[in-house]
């Protein structure tokens, strides 16, 4: 009988990513609900040293795949090995981060597993004794319940949603044979190219400071970039912004780049296009700071000002500065 609440850990360069500590927590709140233990996947090449981490936060057994060939992240390689431990031990539920490395290993699992998948969501509970998972649609105009009917039940949680509360335990660790085998593996890493910046990603951040077409040209970020220093945060961009060349692809925020959830979003000359709306409205607090008064941005922000950013964003440092000193 399938029993057991698990995750699939992140870990990048021999450390576990944050979003590994809000699934543990949430899947230990989950597991005590139905008075049963928290097991969590670590994949990886040296990461053993690891498990001591998880069980912080509620793990009560890491499953260690130790093996060259899951360094660095390839998904066929993470899939095979993770399908294997869950269809050993049959976990009743299955979670992931909805991360980029989340959703890409997450498809692939469902699919091995022959069982559903719930994205992105933003609340998962138990209810009559089976996972209930909640998820935006219609880009965020709606949300949806799922329940699914096989096991493991998977879901997939938005990142910055969950709280990471600490709850030790005394994580057994037990590793196990990935039984990689390499001619399934169809792809290869050839070079891997890190952002040298030091900054936590978009999706981990817990302030970001996001300009759009209002912000005139890439020159005009410089004030978005101070003011995200002083709050210790990122940098996010529109699509308009990213399209016209001002920003990288890696700082667009919206349907069609990062779904990011900080405590503080700060939007500078952005509209508001529902595409947009769809990759931050989870955010705790949401400021608009626009020309336009009737820019769709403002009916999702909890506070707005109506100016000129190049005006506003400065003072705002400024102040930000005297209340940090």
């Amino acid at each position: 009988m399938a029993q057991g609440v698990w995750i699939v850990a992140e870990q990048r360069d021999g450390a576990l990513r944050k979003i590994s500590f809000e699934l543990a927590s949430t899947a230990r709140k989950l597991a005590d609900q139905l008075g049963t233990e928290v097991g969590a996947i670590l994949l990886g090449s040296g990461i053993e040293g690891l498990a001591a981490q998880l069980g912080k936060y509620g793990v009560d057994k890491v499953y260690v795949g130790d093996s060259p060939a899951l360094e660095p992240y390839v998904t066929e390689a993470h899939a095979m090995a993770a399908a294997k431990i869950i269809k050993e031990n049959d976990p009743a539920i299955l979670l992931l981060g909805a991360s980029v490395q989340g959703k890409d290993l997450a498809s692939r699992l469902a699919g091995k597993l022959a069982t559903g998948l719930a994205t992105d969501c933003i609340d998962v509970k138990i209810a009559d004794g089976k996972l209930l998972a909640v998820r935006p649609m219609y880009a965020g105009k709606c949300f949806g319940e799922i329940v699914t009917s096989t096991n493991p039940q998977m879901a997939s949680l938005r990142p910055n949603v969950f709280p990471a509360v600490e709850n030790a335990k005394e994580a057994q660790s037990i590793k196990f044979d990935p039984a990689i085998d390499a001619a399934q593996i169809k792809s290869k890493v050839l070079e891997v190219q890190k952002d040298t910046s030091g900054k936590v990603d978009l999706t981990e951040s817990n302030v970001i400071v996001s300009g759009g077409r209002g912000m005139k040209g890439p020159e005009g970020y410089a004030i978005l970039e101070e003011l995200a220093d002083v709050l210790k945060g990122c940098v996010g961009a529109s699509r308009a912004a990213v399209d016209a060349g001002w920003r990288p692809q890696k700082d667009q925020v919206g349907q069609t780049g990062k779904v990011v959830s900080p405590n503080l979003y700060i939007a500078c000359g952005i509209s508001g296009a529902i595409q947009h709306l769809a990759g931050m409205s989870s955010s705790k607090y949401i400021v608009a700071i626009n020309k336009d008064a009737e820019a769709p941005i403002f009916a999702k922000a909890d506070y707005g000002v109506v100016d000129d950013l190049f005006k506003v964003v400065p003072e705002l440092t400024n102040a930000c500065k005297k209340l940090l000193a």
